[in-house]
């Protein structure tokens, strides 16, 4: 394992992660030592975000009765402490909200312990991002939102009360909810925002600005202390939130020396995690939204602070929207690729959670001041982080193609009601799944084949979800594509090569250092696709997995898919090995539902399968 780990991740990064685990060792046995690598700052101003409420209550007015009682209904309940956790649950965190309690296991952690005692796993309190969630303050927003659409004071009231409540219970650097330097930006950024709707519209106490200082500033003394493992030990989302964190701390202690250096580091970052195609470094359409929002509020910022990120820069956050928007559905969904712990950073839409049209739709228009969507309930988030005029932006619609982003991995194939998309990469940072030739289709608005999502990290469900059998591939009998070591650490990367594509086919090859070799050929067909597939192994029998919400029946060399009485697709294979699973499907964070795993098995002849699958997608 060591050995892999320096070769695939490096010793730098090995060392990093060694100084990090003596730093937290030394801290837990002398606390006082904690003081080393604290830095003392001086918040003077707040005011970072501006926006036109305005323009906000006049297009919430416009949306429909649903979606407007959606929005004030899940206001009332976060005055409550019933919070939309996950953009999916409603988690009951108690009136007044306890802020160090998880309302799923009914355990409540020690406020009074330092941050680097609290433990990342802890069987009894369970997963530590359900007591993290009501502290994002992501349901600020709701509040916000459904005070300009009814003017009732009680909204403002809510977020006043329970902004001065955070600040009284969790004193820096204590508790749960000072472990993550994120998760103290995340809500810092959450938090000004909604502050400056309800400053814009007359509520400006002097009780809000002290505790927004006292946020801003344990926040900004969290990520200077810990910064250096976002930065050396994890290089991720993390790292460009904390980044974000820099700048806005930095930013409201006026200190320009440390705002242009937070500026250079997020340059820096934007290079390093945003590949030249489009693709995402954490392997994730989750996650590479998360941090196409991020890039959302730094760009709206900029006119405050007066600095940019590069054009080049720019150029890296167009392409990563674009590659998203040729791996979407009409629906405005993606496939559930990677990992997907169901954040929504800012809630400042009316879509679903499954809609990516919002993200896309906001950066394309401020970076390319066209929109590539007609106008709908998505622009809603561009009102939020750009002056442009919606009315005033022409229509760019861009056609949605066979496409092949090969530095990142992507692959697709487009038929007349929907897609096909294969996932092959060359690793050259750490893989998330092991998804390598997974296949995912798309036909007519609904997701037939599907990838299984996440559901929790900290959950023995979620460990399998990111395991091979969980994907749209093949498995090799008691063999994993790679190698891992708790929830996030993957090692013996596999290799890919001879990969081929362009509109009407695909190939590649993935060779497993676990000891076995697959190839994978699409070919579109006037029907729908043929897969090829060859496996080479020393092992007796290897297993083709698909995965599909629809019901499957099984007929003589196949099987189809059946919504209700409407046959989706009817696949043929030379097979009489076929069987029907119960398995589970994850597309929101805790959330997961019932579907099929169709498994057809074959056995080695000579340390070979050869399989062929005809897929027959029916109009």
């Amino acid at each position: 394992m060591i050995k892999s780990l320096i070769t695939e991740y490096g010793l730098p990064w090995l060392f990093n992660r060694s100084l990090y685990s003596a730093k937290l060792k030394t801290m837990r046995r002398i606390p006082p030592a904690e003081k080393i690598f604290e830095k003392a700052v001086t918040i003077k101003r707040i005011d970072i975000f501006d926006i036109d409420a305005g323009r906000l209550e006049k297009f919430l007015r416009d949306l429909s009765d649903e979606k407007k009682e959606t929005i004030i209904s899940v206001a009332d309940n976060a005055v409550e402490g019933k919070i939309k956790a996950f953009s999916s649950i409603e988690l009951d965190y108690g009136n007044p909200i306890n802020w160090h309690y998880s309302p799923i296991t009914k355990v409540e952690v020690d406020k009074t312990l330092k941050w680097y005692k609290i433990p990342d796993f802890d069987p009894e309190r369970g997963d530590i991002k359900i007591v993290w969630e009501a502290s994002r303050f992501t349901h600020f927003f709701y509040f916000a939102r459904a005070y300009l659409l009814t003017k009732e004071k009680k909204y403002y009231d809510a977020f006043s009360v329970q902004l001065n409540s955070w600040v009284k219970e969790n004193g820096y650097s204590y508790g749960a909810n000072y472990k993550c330097g994120q998760e103290t930006t995340l809500r810092t950024i959450n938090a000004l925002i909604t502050y400056s709707i309800f400053k814009e519209c007359g509520f400006d106490s002097q009780r809000d600005k002290d505790n927004l200082h006292k946020l801003v500033e344990g926040s900004y003394k969290k990520v200077l202390s810990n910064f250096f493992y976002a930065h050396k030990c994890i290089r991720n989302n993390h790292t460009f939130s904390e980044i974000t964190g820099l700048i806005i701390g930095a930013w409201c202690s006026d200190d320009k020396k440390n705002l242009e250096k937070a500026y250079r580091l997020l340059n820096e970052e934007i290079e390093n995690q945003f590949l030249s195609d489009g693709g995402y470094v954490q392997r994730s359409f989750n996650y590479q939204r998360f941090a196409l929002q991020l890039m959302e509020f730094i760009l709206k910022i900029s006119k405050k602070t007066n600095m940019d990120i590069s054009g080049k820069n720019k150029g890296l956050i167009k392409n990563s929207i674009l590659l998203m928007y040729q791996m979407q559905d009409d629906t405005g969904d993606v496939p559930n690729y990677g990992s997907n712990d169901g954040a929504l950073i800012f809630m400042v839409t009316s879509c679903g959670y499954r809609d990516f049209r919002p993200v896309i739709n906001t950066l394309y228009s401020i970076l390319e001041g066209k929109r590539v969507y007609d106008a709908g309930d998505y622009d809603e988030e561009l009102l939020w982080f750009s002056e442009k005029e919606i009315d005033e932006l022409p229509t760019n619609k861009i056609e949605r193609t066979s496409s092949g982003f090969k530095q990142s991995g992507f692959y697709s194939l487009r038929h007349d009601n929907g897609f096909l998309m294969v996932i092959l990469q060359h690793f050259k940072t750490r893989p998330a799944q092991m998804d390598q030739l997974h296949i995912d289709i798309w036909h007519k608005g609904k997701n037939i084949f599907c990838d299984s999502g996440t559901y929790s990290y900290a959950a023995d469900i979620g460990k399998e979800l990111a395991l091979t059998a969980a994907h749209n591939t093949v498995k090799v009998e008691g063999k994993e594509q790679m190698k891992k070591r708790g929830p996030f650490l993957v090692y013996d990367w596999t290799i890919c090569k001879d990969v081929s594509h362009d509109s009407d086919s695909f190939s590649g090859t993935m060779i497993s250092k676990n000891g076995y070799t697959h190839l994978r050929d699409i070919k579109k067909t006037a029907w729908g696709y043929r897969i090829n597939d060859k496996v080479i192994s020393n092992d007796n029998l290897c297993k083709f997995h698909f995965h599909t919400p629809f019901e499957v029946k099984i007929f003589q060399w196949g099987f189809e898919l059946h919504d209700k009485d409407e046959v989706l697709c009817k696949v043929g294979v030379f097979s009489e090995d076929i069987e029907i699973n119960k398995a589970y499907r994850s597309l929101y964070y805790l959330k997961k539902e019932e579907i099929n795993c169709i498994t057809v098995r074959c056995n080695m002849s000579n340390g070979k399968c050869n399989m062929v699958f005809d897929l027959r997608l029916i109009d």
